[in-house]
C-alpha cells in the first residue's frame, strides 16, 4: 500500500531515543485525562498553570499566569519524589487499572493556602500569594515571583507544611507590603520590583525577571535578609532608570543592552538566556555577567540585535514560491521565529523555548552559538509552519495529547520535559524516545487512508476537431478529437494522457463508460486531498459539454481520527522481532503478542498481530470520554532489552467508518459476500400508526394484511405483517436490522425463488406507507460466496461488507456486551448509535443492516440492497457513511444482465 510505503521511507529515518517534532506527550499532571479540563483546585486537578521548576526529585508547579487563563488559584504546589510517583518510560500497566494511568501526580504540600481546596485571594502576609508566576529551586532553597504583590518570597528550605510562611521577601520591605517598586511610582531601586514573572537560583546567585521594569536583576548571594538590595542590573544602564508606565509612550528600541518585559530568566551554570518578551526574542549571554547593562551575545526569533517583530519570517525563513509579481512568497513562521517567548531553559546541551505566541516549544539539539538559529524539533505542533491549535477548523488539537496552547514554563529532569499548559490547565511531560511510529501512525484497519474524488461528465455530440482539455492544479490535458472518435475513445484516450508515465502526481483517472464520465482519485491520502482543484475547458465552438463535479476533489478522510473500539493498524519501524498472530476462536485477545504491549493512554490494548513493521490493534472503548489519547508501543526484544516508541497523539471521534478491502492500490476491490442463496426483497414500512388503517403484502396474487389498533407503532405494524407473511408457501418474513423494514427471502434456494412478484398497498387515506425496493425478489447466490468477477453482483441484490470504527451500538443489551478485546456476544440484531448510510455506484444503497459481528471484536457487518438500476460496471465504488465521515472507498464488480442500449456514437 502506498500508505506503508511512505511509512516505511520515514521510519528509516528514524534514530535512538530524541525528541520529535509532533510527538506527544508521555504523561499529563493536572487533569484526569489529556483532553480534560476540568476546573478546580485539590491536590490533583490543576488549575491555569504557569512556572515550573525541577530539582532533586521534585517537581513545583505555579498554579497561576498572566496570559488570561483561568482558574488563578494563587498558589503553589510541591510534588516530591517524583520519580515514585510517575511511571519510568518503560513501565507496564495493566488492563483495568485505572482509566488513564499516564494521567497522573498527586501534590505532596500547597504554599500560598492553607489546604489543597482552597484558591482564595488574600492580602500580603508571610504566608499567602497573589498570582505566583514563576518558582525557583535548587532543592534545598525556594523562590517565588509574587507577580501582583510585586515581590519575591525565599523559604531557606523546602516546605514540609500546607501554608509554611516564607522566610525572605525581596521587592518590599516586609511582608504585609505589595506597593510596586516599594511605592515609589515609576522609578525603581535596586530594592524594588514590578510585577516580577521570572525567577531562578543558579549555585550561590538568585535571578529575578523583574518584567514591569524591563529589566534582570541578581543577587550574587541568595538573600538571607528581607529587602536585600540586588547587586547587578541588566537590560538598564542603572538601578534607578526611569520607566514609562503609557506603553503607547514607550520608546526602547531593541538592542544587545536592552530589555522590554522581560519574563523569565534562567542558566545552565554557563550562560544565562532571558525571555525577552517585548521584542520577540530569547536572548542570550555567554558568560554570566559581571557588570551592569552587559549586553547579550546571541539573539534567538530575531536576524540581528536591533530587531524586534513577532514572527519575522521575512528575515528568517526560506521561501515558500513566488508570486503573481515574482516576489517572495514566506510562510507566517517557521523554526527561527519567536512571537512572544516565555521561558527559556537549557540543559547544558540542548536549549528549549515556550514559543508562547505560536502555541509550542522549540527544541535546539545545541545551545545556538550564533544569532538566527532554527530549532531542530517542535513540541506542540506538526511542523514548524503550522498552529493548529489557535484554528477554530482543527477542534481536536485543542487539548490534544500533543498539544500546548499558551506554553508558560519548562522544567527538565534529564529525561522528561515539562511543559506548563495553562489555557487546558495541566502539565505535559514530553520524553525522549525512539521515534519508530509516525504522528499518524495509527490508522483504522479498513481503511487505511481516504482518498478524495471529483468527477467530469461528457455530454452533446463527439465532433471532429474540437479540442479538450483537463486542468489538475497546474498540468493541463489536451485531446483533439479524431475523425471517428467515440465518447468511449475520448474517455479512455484522456484517462490515459492523465495517467501516462508516473502518471498526473495528484490524481489517477479511471473512465466510466457507463456514465460518460472520468473519476478523478486524489493520490494525496486524507484530507489535504480535497484542496486539489480541477476544471475543464472545449474549443470554441465545440459540440462537446464538459462539468465537473466541483472545483476540487472531495471526499478525502483522516482515517487517523479513531473511534473507541477501532480495529487499527500501527505502522512503524522495529516494533517486534517476531511475527506472531492471536489464537482464532478465543473469546478475548491477548494483550501482549510477540512480546509487544500497545498503551492508549496507558491502557493496554487487545492485539489481534505483530510484526516488525506493522502491529494490529483495537482502540479501548474507554477512551470515548475523551476527543484525543496518546499512544505508543512497548517492546520485549529478543535480547532481553526493553523499547518505547515515542507517544504520539491520536484524536478520538464517536465514529469514522473503514470498510475492510483486499490489498492494493486505493479504490481496492471490497471483501464483499453474497447475502443469501434464496432470492431476496425488501417492504419498507413508513409514515404514521393511524388506528383503523389497513396495510397489505401482496406476494404474487396472496394478499397478506394486518388492520392497525390503537397503540400500534410501525415495528408493530411491521411484526404483524412478517406474521402473516410467513404463511405465505414461496416466501418466509424477517426484520430487517435498520429501520422498520420487511425482508422477504423465497423458500426455495437458488435462481428458481427469482422474479417472485411482491408488492404493498395501503387503504385510501391510510398513513402507513409501505414501499417495495424491488417489483420481484431477485439474485439469488450462494451465502457467504465471495462477490468477485466471476460471481458479480446484480443490481437490486443483497450484498455484505465488513467495516470497523463504527462506533457505540445499541440497545443497552448490546452495548453492555461491546467490550474491549472481547469477542461480542450480545443481541444478533444491534445498530449503530450513528446512523450508517451507503452509496454505490453513486446510487444510495440501501443499509439493510449494520451492526456488531457476533463472535469478533471491533468488526460490523453491513448488509447492502443495491440499487436496481446499477449499470453493469466491473469497478462499481462504494463507501458508506456516518455524520459527516464518509469511509475509505472500495470496488465491487456488478453484472446488469439486461444492459443499457448505447447512443449512437458512444
Amino acid at each position: 500500500m502506498r500508505y506503508l510505503a511512505f511509512f516505511l521511507l520515514s521510519a528509516s529515518l528514524f534514530g535512538a531515543e530524541r525528541f520529535a517534532t509532533g510527538q506527544a506527550a508521555r504523561l499529563v499532571i493536572g487533569q484526569r485525562t489529556f483532553t480534560a479540563q476540568e476546573s478546580g483546585t485539590s491536590e490533583r486537578i490543576l488549575g491555569a498553570v504557569g512556572g515550573l521548576a525541577y530539582a532533586n526529585d521534585m517537581l513545583i508547579v505555579a498554579d497561576s499566569n498572566r496570559v488570561g487563563a483561568t482558574p488563578l488559584n494563587h498558589r503553589v504546589l510541591v510534588f516530591r519524589d517524583l520519580s515514585r510517583k510517575l511511571p519510568a518510560p518503560t513501565a507496564e500497566f495493566f488492563y483495568g487499572e485505572s482509566r488513564c494511568p499516564v494521567c497522573t501526580g498527586v501534590a505532596d504540600i500547597v504554599l500560598g493556602q492553607p489546604a489543597f481546596d482552597k484558591g482564595e485571594l488574600k492580602a500580603p502576609a508571610q504566608n499567602s500569594l497573589r498570582l505566583p508566576t514563576a518558582v525557583a529551586t535548587d532543592g534545598r532553597i525556594l523562590a517565588v515571583a509574587d507577580t501582583d504583590n510585586n515581590r519575591v518570597l525565599i523559604w531557606n528550605s523546602i516546605p514540609n507544611s500546607n501554608g509554611a510562611p516564607a522566610d525572605v521577601v525581596l521587592g518590599q520591605p516586609d511582608f504585609t507590603k505589595s506597593a510596586a517598586n516599594n511605592g515609589q511610582g515609576f522609578t525603581p531601586s535596586e530594592r524594588s520590583l514590578k510585577g516580577p514573572q521570572g525567577v531562578w537560583i543558579q549555585g550561590n546567585r538568585l535571578f529575578v525577571a523583574d518584567t514591569g521594569n524591563n529589566r534582570i536583576l541578581i543577587w550574587n548571594n541568595i538573600p538571607r535578609q528581607s529587602n536585600q538590595p540586588a547587586d547587578l542590573v541588566l537590560g538598564q544602564p542603572d538601578f534607578r532608570t526611569f520607566v514609562q508606565p503609557d506603553l503607547t509612550k514607550t520608546v526602547i528600541e531593541a538592542k544587545s543592552t536592552t530589555l522590554l518585559t522581560p519574563v523569565s530568566v534562567t542558566s545552565d551554570g554557563i550562560r544565562l538566556f532571558v525571555a525577552d518578551l517585548g521584542h520577540n526574542r530569547v536572548l542570550i549571554w555567554n558568560s554570566i555577567p559581571a557588570r551592569n547593562q552587559t549586553p547579550a551575545d546571541v539573539v534567538i526569533g530575531q536576524p540581528d540585535m536591533t530587531m524586534a517583530v513577532a514572527n519575522n519570517s521575512e528575515k528568517l525563513c526560506a521561501p515558500t514560491g513566488k508570486d503573481e509579481e515574482e516576489k517572495d512568497i514566506f510562510p507566517f513562521r517557521c523554526g527561527a521565529t519567536l512571537d512572544f517567548p516565555r521561558y527559556a531553559l537549557s540543559d547544558g546541551t540542548r536549549l528549549f523555548i515556550a514559543d508562547t505566541g505560536n502555541d509550542r516549544v522549540l527544541i535546539f539539539n545545541r545551545v545556538p552559538t550564533d544569532s538566527a538559529a532554527s530549532a531542530d524539533v517542535i513540541l506542540g505542533q506538526l511542523n514548524t509552519e503550522l498552529n493548529l491549535i489557535s484554528d477554530s477548523a482543527h477542534p481536536l488539537n485543542t487539548a490534544s495529547a500533543s498539544s500546548v496552547r499558551s506554553p508558560q514554563s519548562l522544567a527538565w529532569d534529564g529525561r522528561d520535559l515539562y511543559v506548563s499548559d495553562p489555557f487546558n490547565r495541566r502539565v505535559m511531560v514530553f520524553t525522549m524516545g525512539e521515534p519508530r511510529v509516525p504522528n499518524t501512525g495509527v490508522r483504522n484497519a479498513a481503511s487505511i487512508d481516504v482518498y478524495a474524488v471529483g468527477s467530469i461528465s461528457f455530454e452533446g455530440r463527439v465532433k471532429e476537431g474540437d479540442e479538450v482539455t483537463i486542468k489538475i492544479v497546474d498540468r493541463e490535458y489536451k485531446h483533439t478529437i479524431r475523425k471517428d472518435e467515440t465518447f468511449t475513445t475520448l474517455l479512455n484516450a484522456l484517462a490515459n494522457l492523465i495517467n501516462a508515465g508516473d502518471g498526473d502526481p495528484a490524481v489517477f483517472a479511471s473512465p466510466n463508460l457507463d456514465f460518460k464520465t472520468i473519476l478523478l482519485t486524489s493520490r494525496i491520502g486524507g484530507e489535504d486531498g480535497n484542496a486539489i482543484e480541477y476544471s475543464t475547458a472545449t474549443s470554441s465552438g465545440a459540440e462537446i459539454v464538459l462539468s465537473t463535479g466541483g472545483v476540487r476533489l472531495a471526499g478525502g478522510g483522516d482515517a487517523a481520527k479513531i473511534a473507541p473500539g477501532t480495529i487499527v493498524k500501527i505502522f512503524g519501524e522495529g516494533l517486534s522481532d517476531f511475527v506472531e498472530s492471536a489464537p482464532t476462536g478465543e473469546a478475548e485477545l491477548p494483550r501482549e503478542l510477540g512480546g509487544v504491549q500497545v498503551y492508549f493512554d496507558g491502557i493496554r490494548s487487545p492485539l489481534f498481530s505483530v510484526s516488525p513493521t506493522e502491529v494490529t490493534a483495537q482502540v479501548p472503548l474507554e477512551v470515548l470520554d475523551s476527543n484525543g489519547v496518546n499512544a505508543y508501543v512497548r517492546t520485549s526484544k529478543a535480547d532481553g532489552s526493553v523499547s518505547v516508541t515515542t507517544a504520539i497523539a491520536v484524536p478520538v471521534i464517536p465514529e469514522n467508518p473503514g470498510i475492510f478491502a483486499q490489498p492494493g492500490t486505493d479504490p481496492r476491490s471490497a471483501i464483499a459476500l453474497h447475502f443469501s442463496s434464496s432470492a431476496t426483497g425488501t417492504v419498507s414500512v413508513d409514515g404514521t400508526a393511524q388506528p383503523g388503517d389497513v396495510a397489505t403484502v401482496t406476494i404474487e396474487d396472496r394478499a397478506y394484511s394486518y388492520r392497525v389498533k390503537e397503540g400500534d407503532t410501525l415495528a408493530s405494524i411491521r411484526d404483524g405483517l412478517i406474521e402473516a407473511i410467513n404463511n405465505d408457501p414461496k416466501v418466509e418474513a424477517f426484520a430487517a436490522g435498520k429501520f422498520t423494514r420487511i425482508r422477504l427471502r423465497a423458500r426455495v434456494r437458488g435462481p428458481e425463488g427469482n422474479g417472485i412478484v411482491y408488492g404493498g398497498s395501503v387503504v385510501e387515506g391510510g398513513q402507513v406507507i409501505l414501499t417495495p425496493t424491488t417489483p420481484k425478489l431477485c439474485c439469488a447466490n450462494e451465502a457467504g460466496a465471495p462477490v468477485t468477477a466471476d460471481n458479480p453482483a446484480l443490481p437490486g441484490s443483497t450484498i455484505v461488507v465488513y467495516a470497523t470504527g463504527l462506533g457505540l451500538v445499541r440497545p443497552d443489551e448490546a452495548r453492555w456486551h461491546q467490550l474491549t478485546g472481547v469477542a461480542y456476544n450480545g443481541p444478533e440484531l444491534n445498530e449503530p448509535n450513528e446512523f450508517v448510510s451507503s452509496l454505490a455506484g453513486g446510487k444510495t444503497a440501501n443499509v439493510l443492516f449494520a451492526g456488531l459481528r457476533q463472535g469478533t471484536v471491533g468488526l460490523y457487518e453491513v448488509h447492502l440492497e443495491l440499487n436496481s438500476d446499477l449499470p453493469t460496471n466491473s469497478k462499481t465504488q462504494l463507501t458508506i457513511a456516518q455524520s459527516f465521515f464518509v469511509s475509505n472507498i472500495v470496488t465491487i464488480p456488478v453484472l446488469n444482465p439486461a444492459p443499457v442500449a448505447l447512443p449512437p456514437g458512444f
